[in-house]
């Protein structure tokens, strides 16, 4: 990232972004083969026609989150929520039609955000902490939090206050690694996490951005976190509930 700066490339310059959004999948690629691991729990297979509704949930959910972010910011009387700001989201037209450019894009990109969830989720998560799937969890959305840090010093996001915004993203990564990680357990590929990754950023970050005109990095980083919080904890009860020892009785029954 450094390199690339003395460079004199821009991290919001997208080719910046790809050189490095890849980085993740190189090392457990390297790492696969150094082990002799090999590729059967990668996830690699698409298993469309089975897992059509993890599909739908993870390229949904996204634009979900950015309108109860909205939602929220309206009700808490943040300054700056306009909905006709989406009008400008793509020139030439309507609010509406650019949301719907941008849901069209998601599975486009998806390949991109591939780079990162093949590496964090579907290669270093299973490997933290094997049998504590908590744990797992909350170390992978560190490490892949602080991975993103510098990006806060080199013109990707500028926080007010660098500290609080950098705890803030902490926050932010570790419930989306909660979610990303409950798609790859439950459909069994890393496209699921791929495609809602493109989602977070495409769409939830784009979309709250843009109706959010006036607000700072820090407004924009703490606000979606509240709804990603409460959809992360309905998705933790609902696997307790699946997996609970009552539950795996009555099935034996």
């Amino acid at each position: 990232m450094f390199g690339m700066r003395l460079a004199g490339w821009s991290l919001v310059n997208p080719l910046a972004q790809l050189s490095f959004a890849f980085l993740p999948a190189v090392g457990a690629l390297v790492a696969r083969r150094v082990n002799g691991e090999g590729f059967g729990d990668a996830g690699l297979a698409l298993r469309l026609r089975e897992q059509w509704r993890s599909y739908l949930a993870a390229w949904m959910c996204p634009l979900l989150l950015a309108f109860a972010t909205i939602g929220l910011a309206a009700a808490l009387g943040v300054t700056g929520v306009r909905l006709s700001a989406l009008d400008g989201l793509v020139p030439g037209l309507p609010g509406w039609a650019g949301v719907a450019v941008l849901m069209a894009v998601v599975p486009l990109l998806t390949p991109v955000y591939w780079g990162e969830e093949f590496g964090w989720t579907s290669y270093l998560r299973p490997r933290l902490y094997p049998d504590r799937l908590g744990r797992s969890i909350l170390a992978t959305g560190l490490i892949w939090a602080a991975w993103h840090y510098p990006l806060a010093f080199l013109g990707y996001i500028e926080f007010p206050d660098p500290l609080l915004g950098l705890a803030l993203w902490t926050c932010s990564f570790l419930f989306q690694e909660t979610l990303l990680a409950f798609l790859y357990l439950r459909s069994g590929t890393i496209w699921t996490a791929s495609l809602a990754h493109a989602g977070n950023n495409m769409v939830l970050a784009l979309v709250v951005g843009t109706v959010l005109e006036n607000s700072d990095a820090t407004t924009l980083t703490w606000l979606p976190i509240l709804p990603l919080a409460a959809l992360s904890a309905l998705v933790l009860l609902a696997h307790r509930r699946l997996n609970s020892p009552t539950r795996h009785n009555h099935s034996a029954g």
